[in-house]
C-alpha cells in the first residue's frame, strides 16, 4: 500500500476509551509527519453525527455519524467500559455495510465486543481486554478470543486498549510502510520498542503482587488457574513442599493475609467480572467460581463487597 494514502474511520461509542483512541490515531498522524506524506486520512463518526463522549468526560466533535460513513480502507471501532448498555445496531449495519464494500475491521479495547455482535470476528482471531475477556468468550463461545496484547488477522485487527492499540497501529504500519518508518514514530513516541502481539497483557505476577518469593508466587498462580474448582490449603502447601502453618506465615510476612482469604478474593473478583460482563444465571456464576451452595456464595459476595450477586447484576443491568 506503499504510496497510497489509507482513509480509515473511527468509530466512536459512548463512553469509549480515550486513552485507547488516542493512542491509535497518533501513530497514523506521526506516520505522515516523520515521511513527510500523507499515509493516512482518517474520519471521526459516532452516533448523532456530532460528538462522543468518552469515558473520561471528555467531548469529541466527529465529522459524521454512523450512517452517513462512506467507503473507506479500515473502519476502527473504539468503545469502553459501558459497551453492552449501548445500543449497536445502527453501527453494526454500518460496519457490515463497509466490510461488504471490502474495508478492513479493526477495534481498540472493548471494541472488539461490537464487531463479534456484528458477526464480523467469525473464522477470525481476536482479542478484548482481560477484563471483558471471560464475559466475552460467554456471550460469543465458538470465537477464537485469545489473551494476546493484540491480534492482526488477515483484515481484522483488534486490541487490549490502553496503549496496547499503539503497539498495535505501529505493527500495521510497519506491515504497510515498513521498518524504519514504524520505529520513527516509535522514537516520537518515546515508546522505546513495538511490543510484540503475543505479549501478556497484564503486568507479570511478581510485580503486581511486589514480592519475589518463588514458592508464593507459585503458589498464587495455582490458585489464579483453579478458580472454578478449588484446592484446599493443603494441597497449596504441598505443591511448594510447605506444611500449612508455613504456608500461613508465608501469606502473613509478604501479602498481609491468610491464603484463604487471597484464594477468596480471587475467586469473588472473577464472580464479579462475570456478573458484570455476562447474563450467564448467579447460580452458575457461583459454580464457575467454585462455590458449590448459591447461599454461601451469595453470604461470601456480600462481605466482600458490602452488596449481593443480585445487586451486583442488576447494577451491570442499568440501561442495558
Amino acid at each position: 500500500m506503499a504510496g497510497t494514502a489509507q482513509n480509515i474511520g473511527f468509530m466512536l461509542t459512548e463512553q469509549f476509551s480515550m486513552i485507547a483512541f488516542t493512542a491509535a490515531i497518533e501513530p497514523l498522524r506521526l506516520a505522515n509527519r516523520v515521511t513527510g506524506k500523507t499515509l493516512y486520512q482518517w474520519q471521526l463518526h459516532s452516533a448523532d453525527g456530532v460528538t462522543a463522549e468518552a469515558s473520561n468526560g471528555v467531548q469529541v466533535k466527529v465529522d459524521r455519524a454512523f450512517k452517513d460513513a462512506s467507503a473507506m480502507d479500515a473502519v476502527v471501532v473504539c468503545s469502553g467500559v459501558e459497551v453492552k448498555r449501548i445500543d449497536h445496531r445502527a453501527l453494526i449495519t454500518v460496519l457490515r455495510r463497509l466490510t461488504r464494500s471490502g474495508a478492513a475491521a479493526g477495534a481498540v479495547c472493548t471494541g472488539a465486543y461490537v464487531l463479534a455482535k456484528a458477526g464480523l470476528l467469525e473464522g477470525y482471531r481476536s482479542t478484548i481486554h482481560w477484563e471483558n475477556r471471560p464475559g466475552m468468550q460467554v456471550d460469543f463461545p465458538d470465537l477464537e478470543i485469545g489473551e494476546d496484547l493484540f491480534e492482526i488477522d488477515r483484515d481484522r485487527f483488534t486490541c487490549a486498549g490502553g496503549v496496547a492499540a499503539a503497539d498495535m497501529m505501529l505493527s500495521l504500519i510497519k506491515r504497510d510502510h515498513g521498518d524504519p518508518v514504524s520505529k520513527a514514530i516509535t522514537d516520537q513516541l518515546i515508546h522505546h520498542r513495538i511490543r510484540d502481539a503475543g505479549e501478556r497483557q497484564r503486568i507479570d505476577l511478581r510485580t503486581r503482587l511486589g514480592v519475589s518469593h518463588p514458592k508464593l508466587l507459585r503458589v498464587v498462580s495455582l490458585m489464579e488457574q483453579t478458580i472454578d474448582h478449588p484446592l484446599t490449603m493443603s494441597q497449596f502447601a504441598k505443591s511448594v513442599g510447605l506444611s500449612n502453618r508455613q504456608l500461613e506465615r508465608l501469606f502473613w510476612k509478604h501479602l498481609g493475609h491468610p491464603p484463604s482469604r487471597h484464594y477468596l478474593k480471587l475467586r469473588l473478583d472473577h464472580a464479579c467480572q462475570l456478573l458484570r460482563h455476562t447474563a450467564i444465571p448467579v447460580l452458575e456464576v457461583a459454580v464457575a467460581c467454585g462455590f458449590n451452595s448459591a447461599s454461601y456464595f451469595s453470604q461470601s459476595y456480600t462481605e466482600f463487597f458490602g452488596h449481593s450477586p443480585s445487586v451486583e447484576r442488576k447494577g451491570a443491568a442499568v440501561a442495558a
